[in-house]
């Protein structure tokens, strides 16, 4: 039976947690080519950026990304939706409005039925449905684990376009999501999450991040991103070092999903968490067990990280509201410091 089989115990990973580490990604993007200048190139791999953006004519600009990972969850419908909501994220984080996505589908046919396949496809169909899009084609192997994404086109103003390098001192950083799926998703994968805490996880992972959309016509919002794989910290990082900030993140504010100590208190953490702390331990200030795990958990389908300008927060609270978006004041955007990122 179809319903019996549980997709996470055919992959060594799962979700954005399947990332390459940052210090690896470095090696591999490097090369000693020459560049070649694209003017109408807005936005390329050089910033660390969520998106690609192109300028198409005037004041217009497409953007284009893709996201694909190893299933997160065992349900073929919620991994096609999580999927989904994860690679569309990435027009959202840029300030722009998905146009249409194609499926990238990797499938081990002679170990999981294609009936599977088939459900994960229906998942992605709803979340694009949701986001306003077709789903209008893809590309599909026999592969030895299953993978499964998008590759979405968007468009946007230029003018509203919203990268994570042009963050300023003073800035006020708002974060949309709790933290907390990598842990409860690897908790699921042992069989040790408590089905409350498993399902707040996948409820969040199908929300869209369209509040990106939203608020990028917002002249006081300077700067955003989403959180994935590389956690708020090494997220939070790309953006400081990209735009020659500092920030201090008040540890108290940052919202995390609710019943996570109980998986802290028993040690159950992704491995890319600690990929992640690796990465980035020079750079940051001392953490305290907890925060380690919390900030440095990777996220799949997390929230977006916004910084916005002290005088325009009243409009930003406002649209939140309107929107029905949650937010949390998690720290601000300081003077560049010796410390990269604070945690206080």
């Amino acid at each position: 039976m179809t319903e019996d089989i549980k997709l996470t115990q055919f992959s060594h990973g799962g979700g954005c947690g399947c990332k390459i580490s940052p210090q690896i990604l470095e090696q591999i993007l490097s090369s000693s080519r020459t560049k070649v200048d694209f003017p109408n190139l807005l936005v390329g791999n050089t910033t660390k950026d969520d998106a690609a953006v192109y300028r198409i004519e005037g004041d217009k600009a497409i953007i284009s990304t893709t996201d694909f990972f190893m299933p997160i969850v065992d349900d073929a419908f919620q991994f096609g939706g999580i999927a989904s909501a994860n690679a569309i994220s990435d027009i959202y984080a840029m300030g722009g409005k998905p146009l249409m996505a194609i499926a990238i589908l990797g499938w081990p046919v002679n170990k999981i039925p294609v009936e599977v396949a088939q459900r994960v496809m229906e998942g992605a169909r709803m979340i694009c449905e949701k986001a306003g899009i077709p789903l209008a084609g893809g590309h599909s192997i026999d592969s030895p684990e299953p993978i499964f994404g998008l590759a979405v086109t968007g468009i946007m103003n230029i003018a509203d376009l919203k990268t994570n390098d042009s963050a300023q001192s003073g800035d006020l950083l708002f974060l949309t999501k709790r933290l907390g799926v990598g842990m409860i998703s690897t908790a699921q994968k042992r069989g040790k999450a408590q089905p409350e805490d498993h399902k707040r996880a996948v409820e969040q992972m199908l929300q869209l991040n369209d509040f990106g959309g939203a608020v990028s016509a917002l002249k006081g919002v300077t700067a955003m991103t989403d959180v994935t794989g590389f956690g708020l910290i090494g997220h939070l990082v790309e953006v400081c070092e990209g735009s020659g900030v500092s920030a201090s993140v008040r540890f108290a504010d940052v919202p995390l999903i609710e019943g996570l100590k109980t998986y802290l208190d028993q040690s159950i953490y992704p491995d890319m968490t600690m990929k992640n702390f690796s990465t980035h331990s020079s750079k940051i200030s001392q953490l305290s067990s907890e925060q380690l795990f919390t900030l440095c958990d990777p996220q799949t389908s997390g929230g977006l990280l916004i910084c916005v300008r002290p005088e325009a927060e009243n409009e930003f609270l406002q649209l939140a509201k309107t929107e029905n978006q949650s937010v949390w004041k998690i720290g601000e955007m300081t003077e560049r410091m010796e410390k990269v990122v604070s945690v206080v």
